[in-house]
């Protein structure tokens, strides 16, 4: 128990660090930027929150088993995997809860800057402007997670096999930085 709470409060510290990188980033960026860009942004934000969402599914519904043969036979990453898949409560609660949902929030709040700058630009409705790009953010993303989901249901085994490898490129950079 004791651990869940430390964890559940590490997780909470750790979304609202990550949710103001990322509001400052998105604030900056959006700052008198074209409408084009800030669409681009919008869907950035759309597909990291799509992409961790298939993550966290993957590893949440991935059999250990093949992991497990593959560290017998020291096949890299697969440590990596067996560790995440262990730890799948966890790992699928910081893709999907926090990273996947400060991506959603993020879109939607930049959806409405783009929105209120669209209205303003052609003189448009900002009610009507705001409800249709709301309304857009939030099909993509529902979509997106919902054609991801039965991938990653099918795929988890692949996904978390090159997860681990761009994690493991990390763990060399840092070894190497050292």
């Amino acid at each position: 128990m004791k651990k869940n709470i430390r964890w559940i409060i590490t997780i909470t510290l750790l979304a609202f660090l990550i949710t103001v990188i990322f509001t400052l980033i998105s604030s900056s960026l959006l700052e008198d930027v074209n409408i084009f860009i800030g669409i681009i942004i919008i869907l950035i934000f759309i597909i990291l929150g799509v992409l961790f969402d298939i993550i966290g599914v993957s590893v949440a519904t991935s059999d250990p088993e093949p992991f497990h043969a593959m560290a017998s036979k020291k096949v890299h990453g697969a440590a990596t995997a067996k560790k995440m898949i262990k730890n799948a409560e966890k790992v699928s609660s910081f893709c999907n809860d926090v990273i996947g949902d400060i991506c959603n929030i993020i879109s939607g709040s930049a959806g409405l800057v783009v929105s209120t700058t669209i209205a303003i630009k052609y003189h448009y409705d900002l009610t009507i402007t705001t409800l249709l790009i709301t309304s857009i953010i939030a099909a993509l993303t529902i979509g997106g997670k919902a054609l991801g989901k039965g991938f990653a249901i099918k795929e988890s085994e692949y996904i978390v096999n090159k997860v681990t490898k761009v994690l493991n490129l990390f763990k060399k950079h840092k070894k190497k930085n050292r």
